[in-house]
């Protein structure tokens, strides 16, 4: 017990894979999750293997490591016990994309110094530094906030740094694995030639003139002007808020200046899409009265300028509350569009209008739900423990969030399930529900941002203890305690899960996660019981199974041959061979070997065959007629 609430720390969970140990359900989403992060931030992508010579397999080793760059054509990448972490599987891959540590440089001396006699014995070899012809600082300065740099306690022996930086500063910030740098995206742009990411579309904090290409429209009666501050509020930007007032600029619509259903319309430039799903957010501030709307449209282009629709997505319907408030709308665009803003004046007084300031557009999903948590210098002081409101999953699950503050160094962060109106039509114990919970970075580049990001999954077979026969996410009425909502609505609050050491002060301090005394956490619960099953690791074949007992694995004991993988395909082993340019392997078990020359002989030789053919029909039809013509004579 803990505060009154039951909370468990994260833990591993094995589970039978094609590639000898699968990770658990967790780090399988976390690895997907890192990959859209690549996605988002730089030019790399990552797809299922489908039989090419050189690959990544991701397999749960001993540990958290990876071979620097490509060494063998099947590069290996353990993400062990303990590494579903966002920021440690981007980590290993940056070590696969060819990045040595940080600390490894062969300037690195001038940056920090390494207390050798702290370090465990033969855990030496992992601070030598690299001469300047094979290390890859790229021209780039030294990034103490590297994702690639090792903590001040790394291999320490007792208690004592075995990293000190020259500059105190950052002697609290080295070793951070929330998320790539500046730096590092910088980096992997230089080392991969990137112009530009995959999933980025576009981030606008209107600090330039040319407001990010956003045009006005000639059919409404009003306009959105770009200003620094309001008289009636907001009194400065989302970007510079608690930094400068005045300083950066915003997009405003003064509806006291219009009639009662006076409109203005801010459109975006043309945009691209690629992957047929996007996530736009953008900060809000609503200063003319309740009744003032903001509406959010997609100017889709069929095929032509003459021929697009224009389809609302939302509508922001908020009181007039004085402050920046920030909000996501998930979009599914195939076609090229603009994004269009729509600002209307309401019925009543208005003091003031409508404010719009960091927008970002990405082709990655939305969170499912914000959770926004106000006064957050007074929690802090507080040092307590606060509940998020109740929140509902896509499939109906309710579930709550604790941040716990009460530690001196550490905010930790628990997810609990909760009885909701759904409860008795759902599975329990709940299965495979990954939630992903994030303390948002509020930078107002999102390819900037360094957020705060957890992941854990609901085990249906993870018990309560190791002896009752009680299951950790089942039904919270029968597993859970008696709660009261701050209404005096009672329910039933199930066991927490999730991790003290979610992110340190120091760190909140440090970056803008803490912005106009407001957080934000982001929560996710998803559905990720397909990728139980897959005939790749990432890549699934089968619908959600709600196991009863432990599942076997089908392939321990079915061998594949001439490196051949086992996967688990409708339900029963295969093989999947390898498969190479010159060389490939076939059959049940992989046991037969072709290569293109075994093709090219088998094409003579039906050729020749062919050839053969013609030549004895043609002896044949010439046989016939000499016979025809010799009987006439």
């Amino acid at each position: 017990m803990k505060n009154g609430f039951m909370v468990f720390a994260l833990a591993s969970a094995l589970w039978g894979s094609p590639f000898g140990l699968w990770h658990e359900m967790n780090a399988r989403g976390v690895i997907l999750r890192a990959f859209e992060q690549y996605r988002l931030k730089t030019c790399i992508d990552f797809r299922p293997w489908r039989g090419e010579d050189s690959y990544i397999l991701l397999y749960k080793g001993k540990g958290c490591h990876s071979p620097i760059g490509k060494r063998q054509k099947r590069q290996k990448v353990s993400i062990g016990s303990g590494c579903d972490k966002i920021g440690i599987v981007q980590h290993e891959l940056l070590h696969t994309l060819g990045f040595l540590h940080e600390q490894s440089r062969s300037d690195r001396d001038d940056y920090i110094t390494i207390m050798k006699e702290r370090i465990k014995s033969g855990k030496e070899f992992n601070f030598r530094s690299v001469g300047g012809k094979d290390s890859v600082s790229l021209n780039v300065p030294y990034d103490y906030t590297s994702l690639m740099h090792y903590p001040s306690n790394a291999f320490q022996i007792g208690k004592k740094p075995t990293i000190v930086t020259k500059i105190p500063y950052f002697m609290d910030m080295i070793g951070q694995r929330l998320d790539f740098s500046n730096y590092d995206i910088e980096k992997l742009s230089l080392l991969y030639n990137c112009s530009s990411s995959l999933a980025f579309m576009d981030s606008c904090d209107f600090e330039l003139e040319n407001i990010c290409g956003m045009i006005q429209s000639s059919e409404d009666n009003g306009n959105w002007q770009r200003v620094s501050q309001v008289p009636g509020g907001p009194d400065t930007d989302q970007s510079y808020l608690d930094k400068c007032r005045g300083c950066g600029f915003f997009m405003y619509f003064n509806s006291s200046s219009v009639n009662v259903g006076g409109k203005a319309f801010l459109e975006s430039r043309l945009y691209y899409p690629k992957r047929g799903f996007q996530c736009l957010q953008f900060y809000y501030y609503n200063s003319g009265n309740k009744d003032d709307r903001l509406k959010i449209y997609i100017r889709e282009y069929v095929d032509n300028y003459d021929n697009n629709l224009l389809k609302l997505v939302d509508e922001v319907k908020d009181q007039t509350i004085g402050s920046w408030q920030l909000y996501y709308v998930p979009l599914t665009v195939s076609n090229k569009f603009r994004v269009v803003f729509e600002g209307t004046r309401g019925i009543g007084t208005s003091a003031g209008g409508l404010s719009i300031d960091d927008i970002n557009l990405s082709e990655t999903h939305c969170p499912h739900h914000i959770w926004k948590i106000s006064n957050f210098t007074e929690l802090i002081s507080s040092r307590g423990a606060i509940f998020s409101p109740p929140f509902y999953s896509s499939v109906g699950y309710a579930f709550q969030v604790l941040l716990d503050i009460t530690d001196q160094k550490h905010v930790g962060i628990y997810f609990f399930l909760i009885s909701g109106v759904y409860d008795e039509y759902l599975p329990w114990p709940c299965p495979w529900q990954q939630v992903t919970m994030t303390l948002l970075d509020q930078n107002p580049d999102i390819c900037q941002r360094m957020s705060s990001e957890r992941s854990l999954t609901t085990d249906p077979l993870k018990k309560i203890g190791k002896e009752e026969e009680m299951y950790l996410w089942d039904k919270p009425s029968k597993v859970g305690v008696n709660a009261t909502f701050p209404n005096g609505t009672s329910y039933s609050r199930g066991p927490g899960y999730g991790i003290g050491a979610y992110i340190t002060y120091k760190w909140m301090q440090r970056r803008d996660f803490i912005k106009g005394d407001t957080g934000y956490i982001l929560l996710t619960m998803e559905n990720i019981s397909k990728l139980r099953f897959t005939d790749s690791l990432f890549f699934p074949t089968m619908g959600p199974v709600l196991p009863t007992k432990p599942q076997t694995n089908l392939c321990t004991n079915f061998t594949c041959q001439n490196d051949g993988i086992c996967v688990i395909r409708h339900a029963k082993e295969e093989c999947r061979c390898r498969s190479g340019k010159i060389q490939w392997h076939m059959g049940k078990n992989c046991e037969i070997e072709a290569s293109i020359w075994n093709s090219l002989i088998v094409e003579v030789l039906f050729a020749a065959a062919v050839f053969l053919i013609m030549l004895i029909v043609a002896y044949v039809s010439v046989r016939c007629v000499k016979k025809k013509y010799d009987i006439k004579n």
